[in-house]
């Protein structure tokens, strides 16, 4: 369904991002905006302004979720539901997250603007601390409304510090709402977001209808050796566990490309012990980080790297342990509301294509229990989490077209 009578204003859309990314400004043109700090606040209380600017009747939740409501014709209908994040990493863009909060913002407004009522209500929120960077659980609130974690779990949570909890902090900002943290009926879920990878600034597509969420894995490997003289132990008696570490990090790289589709392999941290340039390493511990769509796929290729591992050190004489500190089953979106995407973008003659989200996302989250679709559209050079994170106005006004031509599908027009 095409809406040719109304349309996002690019211009509005893209002041209302820049203005929000003067709050927490960095000085190499990127945004710290950690949640629950008194920059979030200042986030917080300029998007409830617009929201209260543009009819919304606003609520708070539990866990400090912000909900703009656009009641429709029939108000008790299940609402059809889009949003993102405000928070970012310490040196994050103006565009992740906060893209997909103020585009939701801006179908209310372009909808204001062209007098369209829908059958069913919309809204627009910003799930609290989707990063993870303060309190060390990532996409929790939006855990919590879609019932994965419990609210006591998400509100006890506390900083990385152990100075003070999520509970508190949202008292202290002023965000310890009183609304239930979910637990009524939503139609639909929809996030804009932009791609944070290159494939479609490669191929020059404006949009990615996402299918689903890859799965991971992630490992703590520890090599021990033995550390030894650098200049008088020979080679052929050394039991180096940076070689060891080196060799089975080499061979996970070469992994990746053994599979098709491929997975993505990396290893980014990485501790060595003693760390003496006159010393031969005696233990290394690195990390593994696995991702792939295909959970079968995911599970074959995490035996082969931890079967690779063992290899390397049984030939090196070294000793390893691997130990898994974290996963993440693969999350398919609603095939109906991914198709709602593609049809959109086709009506509005965009060029679409279907993509994974090699990140995770609140949409995730409600994927567990809401039909939910993704919209990504490009970001220069794929660069993300990096104050150097950049998009186009004219492919973020794309998906914000895309997005209300989805939201209002799912809703109907009174």
């Amino acid at each position: 369904m095409s809406l040719p009578t109304v349309r996002i204003d690019e211009d509005r859309l893209w002041q209302s991002l820049m203005t929000m990314a003067e709050i927490g400004a960095t000085p190499g043109g990127g945004v710290c905006r950690i949640a629950l700090t008194d920059v979030d606040r200042e986030a917080r209380d300029l998007f409830s302004t617009w929201c209260r600017d543009a009819g919304l009747d606003l609520r708070i939740d539990r866990m400090g979720n912000i909900i703009g409501r656009r009641t429709g014709r029939d108000p008790d209908a299940p609402a059809v539901v889009t949003g993102s994040h405000l928070d970012t990493q310490p040196l994050g863009g103006r565009f992740d997250g906060v893209y997909g909060v103020l585009a939701g913002l801006e179908v209310m407004r372009a909808l204001n603007d062209a007098g369209i009522e829908t059958q069913a209500p919309l809204e627009v929120i910003d799930w609290t601390d989707e990063e993870g960077v303060r309190f060390a659980a990532g996409v929790v609130a939006s855990g919590v409304y879609a019932g994965r974690f419990d609210l006591e779990y998400g509100l006890n949570l506390p900083d990385r510090a152990g100075e003070t909890t999520f509970a508190r902090e949202l008292a202290r900002i002023g965000y310890d709402g009183e609304a239930p943290c979910g637990g009524y009926p939503v139609d639909a879920f929809f996030e804009a977001h932009i791609e944070q990878g290159p494939i479609l600034e490669q191929e020059g597509v404006p949009i990615g209808a996402v299918m689903g969420a890859q799965g991971q894995r992630c490992y703590a490997v520890t090599v021990t050796g033995e550390e030894g003289h650098a200049g008088t132990l020979p080679m052929a008696l050394r039991r180096d566990a940076m070689v060891g570490a080196s060799r089975m990090i080499d061979g996970l790289y070469r992994l990746a490309f053994d599979v098709t589709p491929p997975p993505v392999i990396t290893t980014g941290y990485v501790s060595v012990r003693p760390n003496s340039r006159n010393t031969v390493p005696g233990q290394v511990v690195f990390s593994i980080d696995i991702r792939h769509p295909d959970n079968a796929v995911l599970a074959d290729v995490c035996a082969r790297a931890e079967a690779l591992c063992r290899a390397a050190a049984a030939e090196l004489g070294v000793d390893v342990a691997i130990e898994e500190s974290s996963r993440r089953d693969s999350i398919a979106f609603d095939a109906d509301c991914v198709d709602v995407v593609r049809t959109a973008a086709d009506g509005l003659g965009l060029a679409c294509r279907d993509i994974y989200s090699g990140a995770g996302h609140d949409a995730c989250n409600l994927a567990r229990t809401v039909p939910t679709g993704m919209i990504f559209v490009p970001c220069k050079g794929g660069i993300s989490h990096n104050e150097r994170e950049d998009a186009l106005p004219a492919d973020l006004a794309a998906g914000c077209q895309v997005l209300l031509e989805a939201m209002v599908a799912r809703a109907g027009l009174a």
